[in-house]
């Protein structure tokens, strides 16, 4: 069962529910960010939160990696830490997460068998634990823009890697969306349709459009901006 507790059950068949997988989010991390150029780095962020925020609606297990944090990468962003409060990634060493115990140890503990996994960079923290979880028998989605890498032909060899050793390439919205499967189903729609706002472009202005002009509904209404006061002068 969801996480979620009262989450309408979705059908399978084939199909991702919150019930049958587990979400893994690799190396979110400043430095990893800084050698991706095969796609814009600000979307990477926009789509990796818009990800995140939609396990959080759905309830799918998340399992959080980071690697080498002190030593070079930096800490997981800042964005992301906030959507999991009070959560510590797994720390590793390894390029490959599937090399360390505790992050093969996190999945399997959830029971899952179909894996659906981000990270940066695609070509090592995406395609080979991909590559050795479908070996151990693990089905693997990869939410492509999620993932980045030093230039498109890498992110193109590695996205073809995977998709020859079996894994199946999907979106954030995507992934979203068939989650949700069903505008009847009430009890995430209106979590599913703030993501769609706040991440998703032409889409979420659409949305906004509909509501508000041919539904009637009243504007949506954000937080006001508060300028930061200034801790300490700058070195």
């Amino acid at each position: 069962m969801s996480q979620r507790n009262g989450l309408s059950k979705r059908s399978e068949k084939g199909l991702l529910t919150p019930d049958n997988c587990v979400v893994a989010l690799i190396d979110h991390q400043p430095q990893m960010l800084f050698g991706v150029s095969s796609i814009d780095r600000q979307s990477i962020i926009n789509n990796t939160l818009a990800f995140a925020k939609a396990a959080q609606v759905f309830g799918p297990p998340v399992v959080l990696s980071t690697v080498e944090t002190k030593s070079f990468s930096g800490y997981m962003w800042p964005q992301l830490a906030a959507l999991f409060p009070g959560r510590t990634p797994i720390e590793r060493s390894s390029m490959n997460a599937w090399d360390d115990k505790n992050f093969v140890a996190a999945i399997e503990k959830t029971g899952k068998k179909k894996i659906v996994l981000a990270g940066l960079w695609t070509e090592t923290c995406v395609a080979l634990p991909t590559i050795q979880a479908i070996h151990d028998g693990y089905e693997i989605y990869v939410v492509e823009d999620c993932c980045g890498d030093v230039n498109q032909m890498a992110h193109q060899n590695a996205m073809h890697r995977v998709i020859q050793a079996g894994a199946k390439p999907v979106m954030a919205l995507t992934v979203m969306l068939e989650w949700q499967r069903d505008w009847a189903l009430t009890d995430t729609y209106d979590a599913v349709m703030d993501i769609v706002k706040n991440h998703f472009g032409a889409y979420g202005a659409g949305v906004e459009y509909a509501q508000t002009m041919i539904h009637g509904l009243p504007a949506s209404k954000y937080p006001a901006y508060v300028v930061p006061e200034a801790a300490v002068a700058h070195m």
